[in-house]
């Protein structure tokens, strides 16, 4: 049935969708208003959930989204008891909203309507949690007995000695910790005090190198193992994309099983997923894990792999940044040095792994984690794209990354479950084709017939079987990813009238951007746009270069204004001043083009230097164009220009952020109007009233801001 069909029927007289009832009530319980695209989207996922047809729903800013979906995935657990069903959110802000306003909302609503309440819980990747055992070695208690951690810390942070502070940070943390486990808590690092990652670095502990709670000696009142079982015990899950990501690579052993999967901030999804299938290898990190096993090594092989750190030094040294294919080349060589002496150092602690301290197991670890990595370096997979990174803080490195997560998604996400993908950001060029291809979901495949999906309740003395292999087809010999994969693509639209409420200004009169910075024309028009504004401008650039001279420039230009500059301060802090001071203006680079949400008066410009494609030298990206290519596709529009579709799209959403919003971005990029590549540039951004004309454009910001 059609939403536009659901909806009808509730007209008629018929008694609606509990899922409907259910919005209606979470909805008003936070004083909301219910829009029709949240309805229509509420109905496509009770759908989607009913017939097992993947859903791939655009939902513009202001809709809704999350009372969208946690409507219909709430009744359908109401509906089916012993279902369970993930949210994966690419954001700990999105986590948070959920957590704290529109789960308990949606939950109060389902009570409200069935007289029952599901269970929920968060879940987060390991290193999310305080560590029991690394808390409990830290601190001797008569140190903290003296003063409460609060004094001591405010005593330290004093003092300004940075080891001092870092020091009140760590025995801050450790109390918290303790007072968490004695008052039955998780210690979530969201919750923790105030803190730097330097500090949680020292009550935390990475995945590689937790030793299991049958291993560990706090293994029973493990922080991270409480979680889980939580999330065992709950029928709602809310998670993040890596740990998704996470979970489909190492076979659901991340995630409690579950039976369908909505994915919210889903625009972001193949660079979490990237990311989390991705790794590095340093000279620096090797001579620290070699350190570390020294003291459980003879000293032959401790020697070797402290040695093998010079062999990748000097390689890194003589290859310039870029993509590395030879195996035999020097990079392929030193990796596979590092191979080899690490595969002897981790036989050499862990033969009597069953009688050795947790500190020897976790150097162990620490040690097969350079092996593995090492071992994928050296392979140098088809699958797989190597190169040689360089930064002035920390020099060269050799990083790896998957060439596409469309095969994993399609077999171990999509190929599993029923899933749902939503974002304000999902059609690029006018369609869901090129997000749907890069998750793994076929153009033939849309719109097929679904096939229905029958859930059989288990008997009430069955468990859940959490230990299962995710890949129930795998004793027959078939991998899920070669099975049809329905999919549906919907698009609510939004609540907002963007033709109305903004202008979309193309300079198409400056010249095209090179890469000596921002030519001086640029820089002018930047000044005349802020100055026409007011200030209230955001400022989107491509680089931290571009963003700190245009500052300078309009800081000298208009000298009554505040400007902001990505770099100034700690940027919550920066965005909180921009938020509190209606004439500022905040200057900033990638960080700033999602996620940024300041509605109001404050931001009534939206500045884009360029059109943002990716570096030219970018390895990653250069390899998955030159793959579309030989594959007879084109590279350039399926990576480089995709790429740059999405960031428009989510740099000018950051406008328009309620229906009382007026404004502009203005894009300083003539190649918006003038290459052949434009028009799908601007069909993947908000369809506000277009011009091309400066002078429009001018006296447009000063009408608006009440200048003229």
């Amino acid at each position: 049935m059609t939403s536009a069909a659901a909806r009808d029927r509730s007209v008629d007289g018929q008694h609606p969708p509990d899922h409907r009832a259910v919005l209606h009530t979470a909805v008003a319980e936070i004083g909301g208003a219910e829009r029709p695209g949240q309805i229509d989207m509420a109905d496509a996922i009770a759908e989607a959930l009913e017939t097992g047809r993947h859903l791939l729903v655009q939902a513009g800013t202001g809709t809704g989204k999350s009372l969208g979906y946690l409507a219909p995935a709430l009744i359908r657990l109401v509906e089916h008891e012993r279902s369970r069903i993930v949210v994966a959110t690419a954001t700990l802000a999105l986590q948070r909203q959920l957590a704290t306003k529109d789960i308990p909302a949606a939950l109060d609503a389902v009570l409200a309507v069935t007289g029952k309440r599901p269970r929920h819980a968060i879940l987060k990747g390991r290193t999310n949690y305080a560590c029991r055992l690394k808390v409990s070695g830290g601190v001797a208690e008569e140190q903290g007995s003296l003063l409460g951690a609060d004094e001591v810390s405010t005593g330290l942070v004093a003092s300004a000695a940075p080891t001092s502070v870092l020091a009140a940070e760590v025995l801050a943390l450790r109390t918290w910790a303790d007072d968490e486990h004695r008052t039955g808590g998780l210690a979530d690092r969201d919750d923790a005090p105030s803190h730097t990652e330097r500090a949680w670095q020292q009550v935390s502990i990475p995945v590689r190198e937790c030793l299991g709670r049958d291993r560990c000696p706090l293994g029973d009142t493990c922080f991270v193992e409480k979680s889980r079982d939580v999330a065992r015990a709950a029928d709602l899950v809310v998670t993040n994309h890596a740990l998704l990501a996470i979970d489909a690579m190492h076979g659901g052993t991340a995630l409690p099983e579950h039976d369908a999967v909505i994915i919210d901030e889903a625009h972001e999804l193949v660079a979490r997923v990237t990311g989390a299938a991705s790794a590095e290898l340093s000279p620096q990190l090797i001579e620290r894990v070699g350190r570390r096993a020294l003291p459980y090594l003879a000293d032959e092989t401790a020697l070797e792999l402290l040695e093998c750190a010079d062999a990748l030094r000097s390689a890194l040294d003589e290859t310039d940044p870029g993509r590395v294919e030879d195996p035999r080349s020097a990079i392929g060589q030193a990796c596979e040095t590092v191979r080899v002496a690490a595969r002897k150092a981790v036989s050499g602690m862990t033969g009597n792994d069953g009688k050795a301290e947790p500190e020897q197991r976790q150097a162990a670890a620490a040690v097969k984690e350079v092996f593995d990595v090492a071992e994928r370096l050296a392979a140098m997979s088809e699958y797989d794209v190597i190169w040689v990174a360089e930064s002035e803080r920390d020099g060269r490195d050799v990083r790896v990354a998957p060439l596409t997560v469309a095969g994993l998604m399609r077999s171990r996400v999509f190929g599993q479950r029923t899933t749902v993908l939503t974002s304000a950001t999902l059609k690029l060029g006018g369609d869901f084709d090129r997000v749907a291809a890069s998750v793994g979901l076929r153009l033939d495949e849309r719109d097929a017939e679904p096939v229905a999906v029958e859930i059989v309740e288990p008997d009430d003395d069955d468990a859940v079987d959490d230990d299962a292999d995710d890949d129930d087809l795998s004793g027959l010999g078939v991998d899920p990813g070669e099975l049809p994969q329905p999919w549906h693509g919907l698009d609510v639209g939004s609540p907002f009238d963007y033709r109305r409420q903004g202008i979309l200004y193309v300079a198409r009169q400056l010249p095209q951007p090179g890469r000596d910075g921002l030519p001086d024309e640029t820089i002018a028009e930047i000044a005349e746009l802020v100055w026409a504004a007011g200030g209230r401008t955001l400022g989107l650039f491509s680089s931290r270069r571009a963003a700190e001279t245009a500052a300078v420039r309009v800081r000298k230009e208009l000298p009554k204004l505040t400007v902001l500059c990505q770099g100034d301060a700690q940027l919550t802090e920066l965005t909180q001043r921009f938020v509190n001071e209606e004439s500022a203006s905040l200057f900033g680079t990638l960080s700033l083009w999602q996620g940024v949400d300041v509605p109001g008066d404050t931001c009534q410009l939206v500045i884009i230097d360029r059109i943002p494609f990716p570096r030219p030298d970018d390895p990653l990206m250069t390899a998955r164009s030159r793959a579309v290519a030989e594959a007879g596709g084109n590279g350039f529009m399926s990576v480089a220009a995709t790429h740059a579709a999405l960031l428009l799209a989510q740099g000018a959403g950051r406008l328009i952020r309620r229906t009382s919003d007026r404004g502009m971005v203005a894009v300083l990029d003539p190649r918006l109007v003038t290459a052949r590549y434009g028009t799908f540039l601007r069909a993947s951004m908000p369809e506000m009233w277009q011009t091309t004309d400066r002078e429009v454009a001018i006296g447009a910001l000063r009408r608006l801001t009440g200048q003229s």
